[in-house]
């Protein structure tokens, strides 16, 4: 008995033989633990890299550009909107608070951000809140009031260059937004702060300017001049002497930053600065490095 005979159609004679070649150009998709997609994400990052429409910490930099890359990716935002609006606050990344309301409002999960507004201006119990309604279940979700008692017991208006003494009104603004979007969509962020709450918990240059890179940290920067009278002391008192695994985090990291004889190793230091709990704290320190910084730079 004859075998029974098998035809093809001239179309799936054509599919079945470009097969292989259509496996083989599948598309590469930029990543870091891929061959090919690590590649790609050289490729795209160099071109960025050489292109003077990104900010300067990006511009001849592979690497920075490579991560801001990994991080559109992961927002599904578009590549040189993330860039410019990912800064380095004091060796620490944060979005620029328009950034984050932009990306809340663009969404689709709730409607545009509003803000509710409460005292009168100059008074304690002035201040704000954003919320927005859920498109899912129609609720109104309410974030936490900023008002100028907050403001004055965290020490943000008192930093040099502050802004919440030239512009509070969009201060109150870019801090409530950042609350809210903290509390109801805490992804859109990836767990980074706001660029305007970086610059709140630091010192700045006397020209105001606060987006530094690595390099940058390293060169002598025009600071504020800190009289004798106000280095910040700890809060038991002087304790140079007292073996700092027995001292409170503020007392060693204040030790550290005295006893402190090399600009690189003050650095590393005052990167560990944001590790203590108490803003006031923070501050106090990070006016201590920065008057330690102009001692020891030539």
């Amino acid at each position: 008995m004859n075998a029974p005979q098998t035809t093809a159609t001239l179309a799936q004679l054509q599919s079945s033989a470009l097969a292989p070649q259509r496996e083989a150009q599948a598309p590469v998709r930029a990543s870091f633990f891929d061959l090919q997609g690590f590649e790609l994400l050289q490729r795209v990052a160099k071109a960025f890299a050489s292109s003077t429409l990104v900010p300067q910490q990006y511009q001849n930099n592979l690497a920075n550009c490579m991560i801001a890359l990994n991080l559109a990716g992961r927002l599904q935002a578009d590549e040189l909107m993330v860039m410019q609006n990912l800064y380095i606050v004091h060796g620490n990344p944060g979005w620029s608070s328009k950034f984050l309301i932009a990306s809340v409002n663009t969404c689709g999960r709730f409607s545009a951000l509003r803000y509710e507004w409460r005292g009168q201006p100059n008074a304690d119990d002035f201040g704000c809140r954003a919320w927005a309604i859920e498109k899912a279940s129609g609720e109104r979700l309410d974030g936490a009031w900023v008002d100028w008692k907050m403001v004055k017991a965290e020490g943000w208006d008192k930093k040099n260059g502050s802004k919440w003494k030239t512009m509070p009104e969009q201060m109150f603004i870019y801090r409530a937004a950042a609350f809210w979007q903290r509390a109801y969509a805490p992804e859109i962020s990836m767990g980074l702060s706001t660029a305007e709450e970086l610059a709140d918990v630091i010192d700045l240059n006397s020209d105001g300017s606060y987006t530094v890179t690595t390099e940058t940290l390293r060169t002598p920067a025009k600071t504020v001049e800190v009289e004798p009278e106000q280095t910040p002391e700890p809060k038991d008192g002087p304790d140079e002497g007292r073996d700092q695994s027995q001292a409170s985090p503020y007392q060693a990291m204040f030790n550290r930053i005295k006893s402190c004889t090399d600009v690189d190793v003050l650095d590393l230091i005052t990167d560990e600065i944001r590790y203590v709990e108490d803003q006031g704290d923070q501050a106090k320190l990070y006016e201590l490095a920065n008057q330690r910084r102009e001692e020891l730079l030539p």
